[in-house]
């Protein structure tokens, strides 16, 4: 069967040179609500599982000559659609594991910023998370990582760095952490505050407490409001990883934590909480870069602007406080998938077998007030 890696086209896409016409063959509100930029949707996915050749008539509206990338949730289905294809002529391959492989492409850019060292993003276009890498005198940290580490052990291997520490901004409620199996890995500290590693192994973070990175100071700044442990990190003095509690556009949700029942807490007050948080990232210099954990599109890193730039263009850092408050209690927008499990497993309070680590936090990410 001929098929494509979801790394290999990631890699053709981000080239955009003789990119495939990538075919998305799953009912139209899957595709809506999560999919790869620039995709085509036709919805055959019940004419491929019952009779396949009730599919070629809404086929022969593709180009001639297109090379065809078919897609669909785990790539069984889009391999019947690659057959299809195939015998109408059509040069096609099928993307192996579908939306399921592409969630797993991981892609790295430097951040362009002025420290004693380098600062690695890796982004992953298909959940639109954000993790960072610090490499400064052979030494390295690795923030909010995703849970393929070998990802982040290609970076440490590339740098010839040593790992000393792996922090979370937060329990994320999106994606599965690897913070504790990358700690694990190197025998170095996992850091997160101890409001959120509520039964799980963790070095607490402190506000105002200094973590020191070869020749970079990384200050940690409590955050709270997206969820009680969240923090950010300032990156000497030139860099602010906000994780999921400033985002460029939006701000972090409030509800997450209450409604997945980790969380005593109101989201009135949650949201008061945050608006706090966000004046004190305010107040730092405009012209520090602010790297968040999230993207809500298909981030190519480096996603990064300035301060000075959020506050400008966030209309969430506009309102008055009461306003703030009101919208963010009242406006809620869909969760993420799975949310409440991949919140109880990163605090803590869940075990969920290898093999369904994966699938748990497969869909968009959702993890800001706006989106």
């Amino acid at each position: 069967m001929p098929e494509i890696d979801p790394d290999a086209l990631g890699d053709r896409l981000q080239q955009r040179d003789g990119e495939p016409l990538v075919l998305d063959i799953r009912h139209q509100d899957d595709f809506t609500d999560w999919h790869i930029p620039g995709s085509v949707n036709v919805d055959v996915y019940d004419e491929l599982t019952s009779d396949p050749a009730e599919a070629k008539e809404a086929f022969t509206e593709l180009p001639d000559d297109a090379e065809v990338v078919t897609v669909c949730a785990a790539g069984v289905v889009s391999q019947t659609a690659t057959d299809v294809l195939r015998e109408m002529g059509y040069d096609a391959k099928t993307l192996v594991d579908g939306m399921a492989g592409w969630s797993r492409v991981h892609r790295t850019a430097t951040v362009p910023v002025d420290l004693d060292g380098t600062l690695v993003q890796v982004a992953r276009p298909g959940k639109g998370c954000l993790s960072h890498v610090l490499v400064s005198d052979g030494e390295a940290a690795v923030f909010d990582p995703s849970q393929y580490v070998e990802e982040y052990e290609a970076i440490l291997d590339e740098y010839d760095a040593d790992l000393v520490g792996v922090f979370d901004t937060h329990a994320h409620a999106d994606h599965v952490s690897g913070g504790g199996e990358l700690a694990e890995r190197h025998d170095v500290p996992y850091h997160l505050h101890s409001k959120d590693a509520l039964r799980i192994d963790a070095t607490p973070l402190d506000d105002g407490q200094t973590v020191r990175v070869g020749a970079v100071d990384v200050e940690v700044v409590h955050t709270p409001g997206h969820s009680e442990g969240s923090v950010s990190f300032d990156v000497g003095g030139e860099a602010l990883l906000t994780g999921d509690t400033l985002f460029h556009e939006s701000v972090g949700r409030v509800e997450l934590g209450v409604e997945a029942g980790i969380e005593d807490a109101d989201v009135e007050d949650n949201a008061a909480t945050l608006y706090g948080s966000l004046q004190r990232l305010l107040d730092r210099p405009a012209d520090t870069i602010v790297l968040p954990a999230h993207d809500p599109g298909s981030p190519e890193p480096p996603v990064t602007a300035r301060l000075g730039e959020v506050s400008e263009q966030n209309p969430d850092l506009g309102r008055e406080r009461e306003e703030f408050i009101e919208t963010l209690a009242s406006d809620i927008p869909d969760h993420p998938p799975n949310f409440e499990r991949v919140k109880r497993t990163n605090v803590g309070r869940e075990s969920v077998p290898d093999e369904e680590l994966s699938d748990l936090e497969l869909g968009p990410n959702r993890c800001a007030a706006a989106e």
